[in-house]
């Protein structure tokens, strides 16, 4: 499977030990919405903070803190399914602290160059989310067993090439030309950019799914948090690679 968080074990176990209600594509789209609402909120926060502080280096705390705190939120959902319905919506505000932060550094960097870098990364990820559906929708692109084995090994690589990145700049090892803005890395930053966004297929099919199996209701939360833990992914690979583009300019 490709999103780690929505996965068919998860949804058949809570299945068979729903009470009352059932999940419907409707209401987890609600909650998905809501959701966002709360990554707009918080990260507003940190934003105004940031141009409002003195110092503008004392949003870093609020970064990590939102970072570290969106982190193990999501490892107790992913783990504990029933705990969405409480733990979503702080997972949301968490993440918002760190993408008001970051979106507020990149505006910062780029305020001459690019002065709209932040806005159109929401709208590319907004339209991609909007452009996915309307594929997924339509049918045109299968989400089978083939789909999905290429995504799993594609979203593996991602990480390795993370992983792998991260351990050679600890040992002194000049990884610059990927993580630069040099064509290479802006071509593998296109790559990530489209994983991300063809992983969100992935996600309503799960949903679809879920809902059409007769998943509790409380599931609503996860399969809204699953999309959010895409989304959020989707934002940060989309501003990053504006920022390469537009630092070579």
């Amino acid at each position: 499977m490709a999103n780690p968080v929505l996965n068919d074990t998860i949804f058949k176990r809570e299945a068979a030990m729903a009470q009352s209600g059932v999940m419907t594509v409707k209401g987890t789209m609600t909650k998905a919405l809501l959701l966002l609402i709360l990554v707009v909120a918080a990260g507003g926060y940190t934003w105004k903070m940031f141009y409002e502080a003195i110092n503008p280096a004392t949003i870093t705390g609020w970064m990590w803190g939102g970072l570290i705190g969106g982190l193990v939120t999501a490892m107790i959902i992913s783990f504990k399914p029933k705990t969405a319905p409480f733990l979503a919506p702080v997972y949301a505000a968490a993440e918002g602290l760190v993408l008001g932060a970051i979106s507020a550094m990149y505006n910062d960097a780029f305020a001459q160059t690019a002065p709209n870098i932040v806005i159109n990364a929401v709208l590319l990820t907004l339209l991609c989310a909007f452009v996915m559906l309307t594929v997924y929708r339509s049918g045109l692109i299968k989400v089978n067993g083939t789909f999905m084995k290429v995504l799993t090994i594609s979203l593996i690589t991602i990480l390795v090439f993370y992983v792998g990145g991260m351990l050679l700049s600890l040992f002194g090892v000049d990884v610059s030309i990927l993580y630069g803005n040099s064509p290479l890395s802006i071509g593998i930053s296109c790559l990530i950019v489209g994983v991300a966004a063809f992983s969100l297929l992935a996600d309503y099919n799960f949903i679809e799914q879920a809902s059409a199996a007769g998943a509790p209701k409380q599931m609503e939360w996860y399969g809204a948090f699953g999309l959010m833990v895409t989304l959020v992914w989707l934002y940060l690979e989309i501003l990053k690679l504006l920022g390469k583009i537009n630092s070579r300019e």
